[in-house]
């Protein structure tokens, strides 16, 4: 069986924070499992070597990587949200930016009533969509 899924990497022990902080503010979201690196292995011990989760319904992996990499999250790659109020919308807007930046701000534009695309504070890219 052939399978794939979304897989995030971390930089800087930030795995669990993020995902405590998805499952916090994203519906339908939960930590399945989570394999830490252990005292003798190459990641800081605690630190996430792979987790499982779900985001939004999305099965989701993520990684804290122990080695520092030049790269890290793009605009490029990001998660889609159809959210069927307005208020819901709103507030994954808002939670979702907060420390992070908008790339571009709630509006209409043309495609839906109301679109906002935004990168949290992990560097994690979100398209946020009224539907």
């Amino acid at each position: 069986m052939t399978s794939m899924t979304p897989f995030l990497m971390f930089q800087g022990g930030k795995g669990e924070e993020a995902l405590d902080f998805y499952v916090a503010t994203v519906p339908d979201s939960r930590i399945v499992a989570i394999d830490r690196f252990a005292a003798g292995e190459p990641g800081p011990e605690g630190t996430i070597k792979r987790a499982h989760a779900v985001i939004a319904g999305q099965a989701v992996m993520a990684h804290d990587s122990f080695i520092r990499h030049e790269f890290d999250f793009t605009p490029s790659f990001s998660f889609f949200i159809e959210c069927d109020d307005e208020a819901g919308f709103d507030r994954l807007v808002a939670a979702l930016s907060d420390g992070g930046g908008v790339l571009m701000p709630p509006d209409n534009y043309g495609w839906s009533r109301k679109f906002g695309w935004v990168s949290d504070r992990f560097g994690v890219s979100w398209q946020v969509n009224l539907a």
